[in-house]
């Protein structure tokens, strides 16, 4: 709900302070680290890495991949509301909802019932633009990027991405087989500075697990989404 959504908050740099303290006292090290391009992935990675770096730990230079930015969620929401609230009277309550409130939690559940609605449509191809991307094509353009990253990693390696929701979403399409329609849904799953894990080798991709947050657990406060 910032102007510019962008930066990590003072909690996200807690939670990434956390994340890579809980890595160096479990002994988790990386031969590989990767981000997508958002200031908000990289300074998670930034901050994860200097934990390490600071107790004389290894952490790898980052690669920056485009293809692991998340998906144009204001576009999709800026360019595809008007026509759709003109068609659907549920968006157009929501919209009027979210414009309403005055409470900030309020406020911010309303916008993400009405991000998710809306998303839910454009996947369904109810509206497209030519300059913004299908959800399809999205996916495709992470799977990409994660058979990229997985063919370029050395035998038995750690490999670490730092990217978001929808790319972590499409990452475990790429293991479980998922729908568009089931990946779009698990988008809103992961929190903050949460980890998934999978294994992977030649001609094999699983997922181990799926959106933890030990290092979170002793404050309740710093369980957040988006």
């Amino acid at each position: 709900m910032a102007a510019n959504y962008d930066q990590l908050s003072e909690n996200g740099e807690r939670q990434a302070r956390l994340l890579g303290e809980h890595w160096l006292r479990a002994g988790t090290r990386f031969e590989q680290v990767h981000t997508g391009p958002a200031e908000r992935q990289i300074r998670t990675a930034e901050i994860a890495g200097a934990v390490l770096r600071a107790a004389g730990e290894p952490w790898p230079e980052v690669t920056v991949h485009p293809e692991l930015d998340e998906f144009p969620a204001e576009a999709v929401l800026r360019r595809f509301t008007p026509p759709l609230a003109a068609s659907h009277p549920e968006i157009a309550e929501g919209v009027a909802a979210f414009q309403a409130a005055t409470d900030f939690v309020v406020k911010q559940r309303s916008f993400d019932r009405l991000l998710r609605e809306v998303s839910r449509r454009w996947l369904a191809g109810e509206v497209s633009a030519p300059d913004i991307p299908s959800w399809q094509d999205f996916c495709h353009r992470v799977e990409a990027a994660v058979r990229r990253i997985t063919e370029g990693a050395p035998k038995s390696s750690n490999v670490a991405v730092f990217t978001s929701g929808g790319p972590t979403a499409v990452t475990t399409r790429v293991a479980l087989g998922l729908t568009y329609e089931a990946t779009l849904d698990l988008t809103w799953s992961p929190r903050n500075a949460s980890y998934s894990e999978f294994l992977f080798t030649a001609g094999r991709f699983s997922l181990s697990t799926f959106n933890l947050t030990p290092h979170l657990a002793a404050e309740p406060a710093l369980l957040t989404y988006r």
